[in-house]
């Protein structure tokens, strides 16, 4: 396998991607008084229950800035989102892989349905000794999850790096199995490596893979073998095949880019919504206070989504409400959920770390 090399000044990919968002309003806030919100819901999973009730699974940040996965039954009026009932916590910090000494939590889970598996796999962050990494639970409720545990990333030796090595971030699955470069039917994964290895170890620095020149966070896709999950679930946590798929290319991206929710199936194969990000980031780990977050499009190969077929040039949502520009971390429109309502998609957003809302996907 050849790596793709990242982003330096080529020709930007074909800016065709007809869909847009159009705000539709805010689903669920803070509930006062409730001090495992008291510093924000944001950035949700989401999914259907088994008596097909939609449910979102928010982030809920506690004093501190300790984070755990809630659950919302979502109401709908006139095939609409307005609002959510809250029906409590279904993961929290507590396995060691998720608390560190001076750091704990849960977050930003994206949940994907898969039905070959019958079951809804959340990918989330644990944050927990050596910072942010990715590990996988698996549901067939929603609401009792199962950990798979921490990913681990198959060796490629002409990457000539162990991923392994990195924080990793905005992880999500396809909803249904896909051909790895190699042919193998798979269950694909998008992800973001963070490139700086001195967030672990100061004195490291950034450490690329062969064939990468463009040290900015960007999106990677990675494979599972559909075969080997049938042998044993716990698979899924074990990711092969590693490539570049898209890296920063435009003005609202300039920072880096992360995938967005589950991958949606539509005509011209498949629709990534993702964030870019613009600013300065002072700090990893701290809240960031000079950053801009907005929510683009990338459209995918069909039979081969490590392919890029298209891309938006400009931000499809960025933040311009009140709700969008002021809050926890100001700025920040990032796009983590999708679901059909009615015929018609939606998108759930967190608002500057603070709230969720909802757009609704049209195509144009």
């Amino acid at each position: 396998m050849t790596p793709n090399t990242a982003h330096t000044g080529s020709t930007p990919t074909s800016t065709d991607v007809p869909y847009r968002l159009e705000r539709v309003g805010i689903v669920m806030e803070p509930e006062p008084g409730n001090d495992l919100e008291a510093e924000g819901v944001l950035n949700p999973g989401s999914g259907r229950g088994p008596d097909g009730s939609l449910y979102l699974l928010p982030r809920l940040v506690a004093t501190g800035n300790v984070s755990r996965v809630g659950l919302a039954r979502v109401e709908i009026a006139d095939g609409v989102p307005v609002g959510v009932t809250r029906e409590g916590v279904v993961l929290a910090p507590d396995r060691g892989f998720e608390r560190g000494a001076n750091n704990s939590g849960v977050e930003d889970p994206r949940v994907t349905f898969i039905p070959d598996l019958g079951l809804h796999v959340m990918t989330y962050v644990a944050y927990g000794p050596l910072g942010p990494r990715t590990a996988i639970a698996v549901s067939s409720d929603l609401r009792s999850w199962q950990r798979l545990g921490p990913v681990t990333f198959s060796y490629d030796d002409e990457l000539d790096i162990d991923l392994g090595l990195f924080h990793n971030k905005d992880t999500v699955f396809f909803p249904t199995p896909v051909a790895a470069p190699d042919g193998t039917l798979s269950f694909a994964v998008l992800h973001r490596p963070m490139w700086d290895l001195g967030e672990t170890k100061p004195g490291e620095g950034v450490r690329l893979p062969a064939g990468i020149t463009d040290e900015r966070q960007s999106i990677w896709i990675s494979y599972v073998p559909v075969a080997a999950v049938a042998r044993d679930l716990s698979e899924l946590t074990r990711w092969t095949r590693h490539r570049f798929l898209a890296g920063p290319e435009f003005d609202f991206e300039a920072v880096k880019i992360g995938g967005g929710p589950a991958p949606l199936r539509v005509p011209e194969g498949w629709l990534l919504i993702h964030h870019g990000v613009t600013g300065v980031i002072d700090n990893a780990f701290a809240q960031q206070q000079k950053v801009n977050y907005a929510a683009g499009a990338i459209l995918l190969d069909a039979d081969d989504p490590s392919r890029v077929i298209a891309r938006t040039a400009e931000p499809l949502l960025a933040p311009e409400t009140e709700e969008e520009r002021s809050g926890i971390v100001p700025n920040v429109v990032f796009p983590t959920a999708i679901e059909e309502i009615d015929g018609q998609h939606f998108v759930f957003y967190g608002m500057a770390d603070s709230k969720i809302g909802v757009a609704r996907l049209l195509h144009t």
